[in-house]
């Protein structure tokens, strides 16, 4: 097996890409670097090098690197007496520390950190924040919010208990209690037509709207109320967000949307705070939630752990997979606007049929990630591809969450409104916050 460790990689001390993505989180960081340090192999990737393994706390890994050193010592010696050279001898020590490090032997996989009822708070360099970088983070956000790393609160500003409402980054909530009703065999796909619980589409613009699928109104494809047929066009188009919420929780979950998510999200992942689907208490605004960041950012952690939550496979992860894996394709050409008939009385969750271009490329299950698009412009200029977010009302409320870094940050009532214009322009107040949140990450 061959895991690319090169003679470069010998006297740089910087571990190879195939690598380096093994080592990012501090129990396994810190076991690495110090029995590779036993070998004069102590630099690892990510702008940080690790001597001390007590730094994070576990020192109980300081034993097992330096039982596995020896090891790695005995096999280094009598593969010299055999004949091996000594570079290939360094080359396959290497590789024997990184296999002791992931391998059952050296440690069975450390177990993910979760909030109970209340979060656990962490100072920030002690899990690999800095702290200035994440002052400098606050002051052009504004607002409120909070910033998550390996399940620990480092950082918060404002009052992140405060419950309201987040606008659009409602819209992956929505999508992942479709998930959870394709789970429980209320529906038998998110590929279903969305006809089957709202007979009314059936005849709507002759018939048009009949093969409108849940994945159309989770992608922004629907064509709902404009002249394009299903699949063919992007509307970033609220008032089939709203028909989409409408059904989802009035026809298939027979229920109002507050009760799902507490039932499905609130109870199981322990919000702290009120919660609700009706923040402004109109029927005709149902469908927003209330809710506080410090909550927001526990649903994040969901997502950034698969669908687990503290032994239980929550969401299975074939969900979470095609959540953030189906984003709508860069070629798709954005709606001509031409509106067509929508169903009687229908209302809005707050904008129009045709908000914004920004989406083909992106958008994934109303998830953004960081994709590129036709233009080959990445969303998030500076952050890794990994990463994503939900977003309401151009940046002002925000979900940000990067898994290579194992980081959320979260904020509402924020300064930022140019969410819309970051593709491809690293100059954006959003570009500029997603690029101080990375830059905060110090070490694994």
């Amino acid at each position: 097996m061959d895991f690319g460790i090169s003679n470069q990689n010998l006297r740089t001390g910087v571990l190879p890409k195939s690598l380096e993505g093994r080592a990012r989180c501090p129990q396994r960081a810190a076991v690495l670097s110090h029995t590779a340090s036993l070998f004069g192999f102590c630099g690892i990737r990510r702008r940080a090098v690790f001597s001390a393994p007590e730094r994070w706390g576990f020192a109980p890994f300081r034993q097992r690197a330096r039982t596995t050193a020896r090891t790695v010592s005995r096999f280094s010696s009598s593969s010299h007496r055999a004949g091996v050279g000594r570079r290939q001898v360094i080359r396959n020590s290497a590789l024997a520390v990184f296999l002791a490090v992931q391998g059952s032997s050296l440690s069975a996989q450390v177990e993910p950190v979760f909030p109970g009822e209340h979060w656990e708070f962490r100072q920030p360099e002690s899990v690999g924040l800095s702290q200035a970088k994440l002052d400098a983070l606050r002051d052009p956000v504004g607002g409120r919010g909070c910033v998550v790393r390996y399940g620990y609160v480092a950082y918060s500003w404002g009052d992140p208990a405060r419950s309201a409402d987040i606008a659009s980054a409602v819209k992956p909530v929505i999508s992942t209690l479709l998930f959870f009703a394709v789970q429980e065999g209320k529906l038998t796909s998110v590929d279903a037509p969305v006809s089957e619980f709202e007979p009314r589409l059936k005849t709507l613009n002759q018939g048009k709207d009949v093969s409108i699928t849940w994945r159309h109104f989770a992608s922004q494809t629907s064509g709902y109320g404009l002249s394009e047929p299903p699949g063919v066009a992007y509307a970033y188009n609220d008032f089939a967000l709203a028909l989409y919420y409408d059904t989802l929780t009035q026809k298939v979950f027979t229920t109002n949307g507050t009760e799902v998510l507490r039932s499905r999200l609130a109870e199981p992942l322990k919000f702290e705070d009120h919660y609700s689907f009706s923040p402004f208490r109109r029927p005709d605004r149902d469908g927003r939630l209330a809710i506080s960041t410090r909550d927001l950012a526990r649903f994040g952690l969901l997502y950034l752990r698969q669908g687990k939550w503290r032994g239980q496979q929550l969401l299975q992860t074939n969900f979470v997979r095609m959540a953030l894996h189906s984003p709508v394709l860069p070629n798709t050409p954005r709606t001509g606007g031409n509106e067509a008939e929508m169903l009687p009385g229908q209302r809005t969750l707050g904008g129009t049929r045709n908000i914004t271009g920004a989406g083909p490329g992106y958008y994934s299950f109303n998830w953004w990630l960081n994709g590129t698009n036709s233009a080959g412009r990445r969303l998030f200029a500076h952050a890794p591809p990994d990463a994503y977010a939900a977003a309401g009302h151009g940046g002002i409320r925000v979900l940000f969450i990067v898994p290579s870094l194992e980081l959320i940050v979260c904020w509402n009532d924020g300064q930022i409104e140019d969410f819309d214009e970051s593709p491809g322009n690293p100059n954006t107040r959003m570009n500029q916050a997603t690029h101080l949140a990375c830059e905060a990450v110090t070490g694994p």
